[in-house]
């Protein structure tokens, strides 16, 4: 207690030179009397007022004094030392009057104290409410900022109710047994009232929270509700604090059936819907209906994108985020197929256009089924797949690939007009870094198909100061990995194995496995340091040993298989589109590491490509004539390689001479897709034929830049009309002034209403601005701010809109960009949100 005492006179000291101190109940003489402090002299009430008045007064002005009365404090009008006493202040040793000084309060605010003592006895809550406490304030607001400490919040009424809510859902209620100790459950139930309109003769928090996302569903719906528009703004901005995240998904999903949301949703279409968040439920109503929709093609293609678009924003998207990227590609897939022609006249016609435009649709198909396969809710898209495995497989590859079979039937050579051959790419591409003497290195990626490359290739430019190109080459036949790997090495002619094995010979030697290509290699051109390594000694290589590397060799092969691994197994060919996600992945930190080791040359291609179907197949997708010969020595899904082989119906025949390769053995390829029947093996991912897809593969060129060159697209506020806010809300228009792409990043802004002096007067969001679209008008995004209650505070003043962008990944954020209105609201009621 006397530490207590010490301390509030002190405080006292700091601020006024004379401190009156009138002992009522005589028992704090003990106290008075071990009361020191350097530069305060004691002095005591005893008949001698008029000595004490002229010694503070006339002999000692500047002195500090502590006057001490032992007994109650005389009437105003026995007061000899009033005018002192009025002009200075009074000490009172009772536990209120110590609080009361603690905080520097007023004697206005004995009241307040007195009235909730409970709340005072902790000092800890003492503390926090001296650091809200703000000079201006009134009784109602210190109440209020009383609430505010047992809540354990730091703000207004609003942040008071968002720690309420956060406790509800953890199933705990102290900080309102709390209130109710300190005497405030009163206070705290009229705020609420005044504020959201909540009204109940035995009002209860949780009953509140059940009208809240009952009211803010309604209120979000153009509907009526039990709160008025405020509390529809508290709940917007509670809902979208991703410190509240998890209390609101528990108090969502608990209130869910109670309110029966998913039976009020069955009312509705889910167009109402589509800006709405609250139940997690709409957003699976939201993925049926246009799933439905898609289904039966009732809606159009740029529709269903600009939905997925505005889910974006939703609280739930990152559950569905994949279910949502899905209907998107799905989407894609399917605009893109009503836009193709798949007629050609020659192969070079037909490669060409695969290349240009045809490969999109292999790529969102794989999209597709990759997304589909990483959701959690696969059973939601069940119509859609089967629509897009129909239209992928009958509608696209069947048909692509039946019109490319006529073009190539013809053929006796393996030769495509205009595009590089894989047999020439050592002399034509690996080899003319060495002609310019600098060095090189080629990263060979197992089944990295076309479509696959490309999407590595933006991926690779999306990189700082890195450049690349991709372009087509044809790959050796039958596109398998042996062939493959050994075209793609220096050689002076290829001949098949007549052992069975499938296996390449360069010179009679046998090229397969690492150690025989690094001969091949090293021997590529005299005088060359050559090696060849796989993709996983490379990545870990530590920096030194990168360097050395580069120092002590001219050129190098690295060898990468994740897409081939996968699809090439029975077990798991089905979890090639994620295979194809990790071999992006890998090629790119492949990519980072060769930069870092001081290669600048860098070259990416594949030994084939592949055709890959989600669904198992059906019987008819399988060739149905046997090959025939007069001897069989490897035979796979795609292709036979043998002596003496018989023309037979559905298949293509090519001798080796036509393939580019030495020696007398033949090849049977059956005609566009078909597989052949092989004991154990795959059949939805397969290669070796004379597919587009599996003969169309990569050459990506990476080269290194010595400027930055990536940057983040710029965002534009529009206003139709004049500046003024004359209503409880008003809407805008942002406008991403570029699309993304691989040089030209998103940007995440935070987007809100102020007034001058920095105070929030609107709910907030947080917007992510990623429209790849070319088209103007597909890049900009609408949105409505509501007006909080502390607007009217502003009235007839000019307020901003401003977009704030987070600095770097603190919790800092720096304005971007602003536009300032006139706010001029007449009487403000609830109608005007």
């Amino acid at each position: 207690m006397s530490e207590r005492i010490h301390a509030s006179l002190a405080r006292m000291f700091d601020e006024h030179r004379l401190v009156f101190w009138y002992d009522t109940a005589r028992d704090m003489r003990e106290a008075f009397d071990s009361f020191a402090l350097d530069g305060v002299e004691k002095v005591e009430i005893a008949s001698n007022e008029f000595g004490l008045k002229y010694r503070m007064l006339r002999q000692a002005p500047k002195q500090r004094f502590l006057i001490y009365k032992d007994g109650p404090e005389p009437p105003m009008a026995d007061n000899w030392l009033l005018d002192l006493q009025l002009a200075t202040v009074v000490f009172k040793a009772d536990q209120a009057a110590i609080w009361m000084a603690e905080l520097g309060l007023p004697a206005q605010f004995e009241s307040v104290v007195r009235e909730h003592t409970e709340f005072y006895r902790a000092k800890v809550r003492v503390d926090a409410l001296k650091r809200l406490m703000q000079a201006s304030d009134t009784q109602t607001q210190m109440r209020l900022r009383m609430l505010a400490v047992c809540a354990g919040a730091e703000g207004g009424l609003d942040t008071v109710i968002e720690a309420l809510l956060g406790e509800l859902a953890a199933g705990k209620d102290d900080a309102l047994r709390l209130i109710e100790r300190s005497g405030l459950t009163e206070m705290l139930w009229t705020q609420v009232g005044q504020a959201y309109g909540y009204r109940s003769d035995e009002p209860d928090f949780e009953d509140f929270a059940i009208s809240l996302f009952q009211s803010a569903y309604a209120r979000a719906l153009a509907e009526d509700g039990s709160l008025n528009a405020e509390a529809l703004l508290v709940f917007r901005r509670w809902k979208n604090n991703r410190h509240w995240a998890g209390a609101f998904e528990e108090l969502s999903a608990r209130y869910q059936d109670l309110l029966k949301i998913p039976a009020d949703l069955l009312k509705r279409d889910f167009r109402a819907v589509v800006a709405t968040d609250h139940f997690e439920e709409i957003d699976r109503h939201i993925i049926r209906q246009i799933v439905q929709a898609m289904s039966t093609q009732t809606v159009s293609a740029p529709e269903v994108l600009t939905w997925v678009r505005e889910r974006r924003q939703s609280h739930w998207y990152p559950k569905y985020e994949d279910i949502y990227q899905a209907i998107g590609f799905a989407t894609e897939f399917q605009q893109a197929m009503a836009e193709a022609n798949l007629g050609m006249t020659s192969p070079a016609e037909g490669v060409r256009r695969y290349v240009t435009s045809w490969y999109k649709l292999d790529q969102l198909y794989r999209k597709f089924i990759y997304h589909m396969q990483k959701s959690s809710h696969v059973s939601l898209l069940a119509d859609l797949y089967d629509s897009v495995e129909n239209r992928y497989t009958n509608s696209f590859v069947l048909a692509v690939n039946d019109a490319w079979q006529d073009q190539i039937a013809g053929l006796s050579e393996w030769k495509i007009p205009g595009f590089a051959s894989q047999a020439d790419f050592y002399r034509d591409q690996a080899a003319e870094y060495r002609r310019k003497d600098q060095k090189v290195a080629v990263i060979i990626s197992d089944a990295l198909r076309f479509e696959v490359a490309e999407e590595c290739l933006r991926r690779i430019r999306a990189l700082d100061r890195f450049d690349a190109d991709l372009k087509p080459m044809i790959s050796s036949l039958p596109s398998y990995t042996q062939l493959g790997m050994a075209a793609l090495l220096p050689h002076n002619g290829l001949s098949m194995a007549e052992d069975g094995s499938g296996d390449i010979l360069a010179g009679g030697e046998n090229t397969k496995g690492t150690p025989a290509r690094e001969r091949l290699l090293a021997a590529g051109r005299k005088g060359d340091s050559a090696k060849a390594l796989k993709f996983k000694d490379v990545m870990n290589m530590r920096t030194e040993e990168g360097k050395a590397l580069f120092r002590d060799h001219h050129i190098i092969y690295i060898y990468h298989n994740r897409i081939d691994a996968i699809g090439d197994d029975l077990k798991t060919e089905e979890q090639l589109p994620d295979a194809a996600e990790d071999a992006i992945e890998d090629l790119t930190k492949l990519v980072r590491k060769l930069t870092s080791a001081n290669f600048s040359n860098i070259l990416i291609t594949a030994d084939h490509g592949f055709l890959y179907q989600h669904r198992v197949l059906d019987e008819s997708d399988f060739a149905i004539a046997d090959p025939q010969g007069a001897e069989i020595l490897f035979r796979n899904r795609r292709f036979v390689i043998g002596r003496g082989l018989s023309a037979t119906a559905g298949m293509k025949h090519f001798t080796a001479t036509g393939l580019g390769l030495s020696g007398d053995l033949e090849v049977l390829i059956p005609n566009s897709i078909n597989r052949m029947r092989v004991k154990g093996a795959g059949s939805r991912f397969v290669h070796g034929g004379a597919a587009l897809q599996e003969v169309v593969i990569p050459v990506i060129r990476v080269g290194k830049q010595r400027e930055a060159d990536v940057g983040h697209v710029e965002v534009q506020i529009f206003v139709t009309g004049r500046s003024l806010i004359s209503s409880g809300q008003t809407a805008v228009a942002l406008y991403q002034v570029q699309p993304v792409s691989e040089k030209m990043r998103s940007r995440e802004l935070l987007a809100g209403i102020y007034a001058t002096d920095g105070t929030l007067i609107s709910d907030e969001y947080t917007l992510l601005f990623d429209f790849r679209s070319e088209n103007a008008r597909e890049r900009e995004m609408p949105r409505k701010f509501l007006l909080s209650r502390d607007a009217d505070r502003f009235n007839n003043q000019d307020v901003i809109l401003k977009l704030r962008e987070r600095v770097g990944k603190t919790s800092h954020y720096q304005d971007y960009a602003s536009h300032r209105f006139q706010l001029r609201r007449g009487i403000t009621t609830d109608f005007d949100f």
